[in-house]
């Protein structure tokens, strides 16, 4: 157990943390030229299109150092914000971290953030300061950032570049000298923590686990401490760049366990599996429950197909944790789930997923968050959809939720990105120097603010050098109507949002002009209005496709045309009253769009 070292890479996004476990794995000879690829840890096409990494990655290396053979167990994490609850799984299987920072960009929003994450839990960390190969590098200037951050000296702080291969050495030397040897007891009950899972369609459900206390053999039957279930260990083992199943393993070492679970149910990242003859006393403690931020309903475009999509979420939900759902139904789509997600991008990566990993097609309704309704009775009702809200005359007053949001900047971008921030209701609460030409502003402002388009606007105002991180504080009282879109007088529920009163007129006027550009034209008439219960605030038409019911007609008297138009228009009366308008899935997205 003394030679084992489990630690993990944390950084901002496009640090270079992927780059640098693909160093590692080479240098310590666990992957082979033949299997090597960039980015060889993210197995998802979505991650290697997009460069980023979206679920952490556990893989062992053998190292060797004084002729001692040392098993390093890795765990990659992503770098976004919307994906922290990944990086929080991965620290709790740990005893040291990684601190990655980019030599050009310096310290960022997400690196503060994971870095208190992996302090909480007392873990060892190593800064790295990584693309000293590049022009632009300002390692001095960083340096004294990260002695100020870390408070650690300016020697401890390793050189690297992961693209060449510089100082990777150096950093494996530094693992196994400073970070601990896992802590437990060989002889203790069994205590091992899921941190992660994934669904097989052959195998069922695999555990990825860390084992805190005691030993497990290949056939021992185990319980799972929280839901009370029974099972044998069909097959244990470590995780290399495959599964690499073993007899027996012991205290501090990081692998999976298949025990042929087929519910997902019965499997939750947190739990604690132990013996069912000797089972330890109480659960590992590590995991609280992830708050969703945003909320959607994703629904089926087949009827049909409703039991399939609930099936999907709860595979997806195996291998993503912080997802949650639950039914729901509208009028205009019919059943479906109502989504929680931790963020925007977040939301569309598990609506790729569904649509490449499953072969789902469903129509998401606009994202917003969970508010806060107190009615005149002194009930309080959580609103996920604006057609939860209560009746307006039943109504005292809404809450909303509030965040504190750091951003870090270059100081020539601090006007503009105050004015993005009070335009979005914030409010200023801080600003600091860091450096000479780099402040951290903090902001309170409302979380449905951020919802839709801030993360964007701010990457386009700084030109990209502006890193955002946020937490959330407490409900406030907020003024918020509902708006409501109506197609030819029939509300679409799935189109309602609730948004403060002063930003509803302009976004209501939006809607219905992107609107009658998505909808196609019909036989009759369309018109598309936005209210506020019953005030109509806004409206366009989309005009009928029209026939030419007059082409038979040449020459003679315009009484003969008149009386075909009035047939046709007869006609089209009779249509309008029956009509019912078809509304594509573009027009649901396009409320994401709107500028």
């Amino acid at each position: 157990m003394n030679n084992i070292r489990n630690f993990c890479i944390i950084a901002h996004i496009d640090h270079g943390k992927s780059t640098l476990a693909d160093r590692l794995l080479e240098k310590t000879n666990t992957i082979t030229e033949r299997e090597y690829q960039a980015q060889v840890l993210d197995d998802m096409d979505l991650e290697r299109e997009r460069g980023i990494t979206i679920k952490s990655h556990a893989i062992q290396m053998e190292y060797f150092h004084d002729s001692k053979k040392f098993i390093l167990n890795l765990i990659d994490t992503p770098g976004h914000v919307d994906f922290s609850y990944e990086v929080s799984r991965s620290i709790a299987a740990c005893e040291g971290a990684l601190l990655v920072i980019d030599a050009t960009q310096g310290i960022q929003a997400q690196t503060i953030s994971n870095l208190y994450m992996a302090i909480d839990h007392n873990l060892e960390i190593i800064p790295v300061l990584n693309k000293m190969d590049m022009a632009s590098a300002m390692p001095e200037e960083v340096k004294d950032q990260i002695v100020d951050l870390v408070g650690c000296k300016r020697e401890e702080i390793i050189e690297a570049s992961a693209k060449t291969g510089m100082g990777v050495e150096e950093i494996l030397r530094e693992i196994v000298t400073r970070i601990p040897p896992p802590e437990g007891k060989a002889e203790a009950p069994l205590q091992a923590l899921i941190f992660d899972s994934i669904f097989n369609s052959f195998r069922g459900i695999i555990a990825y686990i860390k084992i805190v206390n005691g030993t497990i053999r290949k056939g021992d039957k185990v319980k799972f401490v929280n839901t009370g279930h029974e099972y044998n260990a069909e097959e244990i083992g470590v995780l290399k760049l495959k599964q690499d199943p073993r007899e027996i393993m012991k205290v501090g070492d990081v692998g999976y366990i298949i025990t042929g679970v087929k519910v997902s149910a019965e499997v939750k990242v947190g739990d604690t599996i132990t013996h069912a003859i000797n089972p330890c006393e109480k659960a590992i403690s590590g995991f609280e429950d992830v708050k969703p931020m945003v909320f959607a309903g994703l629904y089926p475009v087949d009827a049909d197909d409703y039991e399939d999509l609930r099936i999907s979420i709860e595979k997806l939900q195996l291998n993503d944790a912080s997802l949650s759902f639950i039914p729901e139904s509208s009028a205009a789509l019919g059943f479906g789930f109502r989504c929680g997600f931790l963020g925007l991008l977040h939301m569309e990566i598990i609506q790729e997923r569904l649509d490449r990993e499953f072969d789902m097609d469903v129509i998401t309704t606009v994202p917003n968050v969970s508010f806060k309704a107190y009615t005149t009775r002194g009930e309080v009702i959580d609103v996920h959809n604006p057609s939860g809200l209560p009746p307006v005359n039943h109504l005292e007053r809404i809450e909303e939720p509030y965040i504190i949001a750091q951003v870090i900047t270059l100081s020539e971008y601090v006007g503009s990105i105050m004015k993005l921030c009070i335009d979005k209701r914030g409010v200023l609460k801080n600003q600091v120097y860091l450096t000479r030409d780099r402040v951290e502003l903090t902001f309170e402002m409302p979380l449905a603010e951020i919802v839709f388009d801030f993360y964007d606007k701010l990457k386009s105002i700084s030109k990209g050098y502006a890193s955002f991180d946020y937490y959330y504080t407490s409900y406030q009282k907020a003024d918020l109507v509902r708006l409501d879109i109506l197609l030819n007088g029939e509300m679409v529920d799935a189109l309602s949002t609730l948004i403060y009163r002063g930003h509803a007129y302009d976004f209501g006027r939006k809607m219905c002009v992107k609107l009658k550009e998505l909808i196609p034209r019909q036989q009759f008439d369309i018109a598309i209005q936005a209210a506020i219960g019953a005030k109509i605030i806004s409206r366009e038409t989309v005009k009928a496709v029209r026939k030419d019911v007059t082409a038979k007609c040449y020459g003679g008297d315009i009484t003969r045309k008149r009386k075909l138009l009035e047939k046709q228009k007869k006609g089209k009366k009779r249509m309008r009253q029956v009509g019912n308008v078809e509304v594509p899935q573009q027009a649901f997205l396009a409320v994401l769009k709107l500028d």
